[in-house]
């Protein structure tokens, strides 16, 4: 845990002042300061309570757990393309990277209750996987279809789940608590937020006609469009923002886990104020 606590050791005033003289340094500060976060992350996802984890966690914590690595190993991916300086394929991982902080955020703020509908509500698919073999599907008599199968089954048998243990997520339509993405997104940050984060976000994944003005094509005068073959590049407005999702749910982790103090309430912190800082810096800098 001592190293992680080291990573703020190299943002003196001179480094940071240094950083904040232009654009094109205020970019590469932030690169370095994504992949320190994503170390951070990272960390945090192997810290535990010896006393009250001495081996792993339950299935009261893990599904949290297991949304917190998916966050850091995201955003280790979007780090990776803005080195690469492609915005239009950071734009497809920030989408799951936001719905994994906020949904983890929202178990983490339930009761346990809600963290076992969140479980059995992945059974969606797997069980009509099952209703499918009892239909006699020849897709089950195939190698691949018994791997598959067995793969569900040995899931359904280590919770200890059968195929009448789902009413309920049938009755809310495999939806937690019944709750859209969005009903929950409005409860753990704020509605107006949604139309520009996660609702524009979807078209980077399922395509739009928008998108493809975006990204894809070229306005020529006399309003025709070309192909645009290249890849749009990267600024802090594609990263920064996306991590405000992110920090809360590693915080409250780490208290739901007993591991909470001091040291890593000010690191958190730390984080949160540098990213903030980030985006005013680039806002000023920006061109109107």
């Amino acid at each position: 845990m001592e190293e992680i606590f080291k990573i703020t050791e190299k943002y003196d005033a001179d480094y940071v002042r240094d950083s904040l003289s232009s654009l094109e340094a205020l970019n590469r500060f932030a690169l370095t300061f994504y992949k320190d976060v994503a170390t951070i992350y990272d960390a945090l996802t192997r810290v535990k309570h010896i006393d009250r984890n001495p081996t792993g966690f339950g299935l009261a914590d893990a599904p949290i757990l297991g949304l917190l690595v998916r966050v850091w190993k995201l955003l280790k991916e979007v780090i990776r393309y803005y080195e690469e300086d492609n915005a239009q394929i950071i734009a497809v991982l920030e989408r799951p990277m936001i719905e994994a902080a906020v949904i983890a955020n929202y178990l983490l703020t339930s009761p346990d209750e809600v963290i076992e509908d969140y479980r059995k509500c992945s059974y969606k698919d797997r069980l009509r996987l099952l209703r499918e073999l009892k239909a006699g599907s020849r897709f089950f008599d195939t190698k691949a279809g018994k791997r598959l199968l067995a793969a569900v089954q040995e899931k359904m048998d280590f919770e200890k789940l059968t195929e009448n243990d789902f009413a309920a997520q049938k009755a809310s339509k495999w939806k937690i608590q019944g709750k859209s993405f969005r009903h929950i997104f409005a409860e753990i940050e704020h509605d107006d937020l949604y139309p520009a984060t996660y609702g524009m976000m979807s078209e980077s994944i399922h395509g739009s006609w928008n998108e493809s003005m975006d990204w894809d094509l070229t306005k020529k005068p006399d309003g025709t469009f070309s192909t645009y073959p290249f890849y749009c590049p990267a600024d802090i407005r594609f990263v920064t923002p996306v991590l405000t999702f992110t920090i809360e749910p590693y915080r409250l982790w780490l208290q739901r886990i007993d591991c909470y103090d001091e040291n890593l309430e000010r690191l958190l912190g730390w984080v949160e104020q540098v990213n903030t800082a980030l985006f005013m810096q680039f806002d000023d800098k920006f061109p109107v």
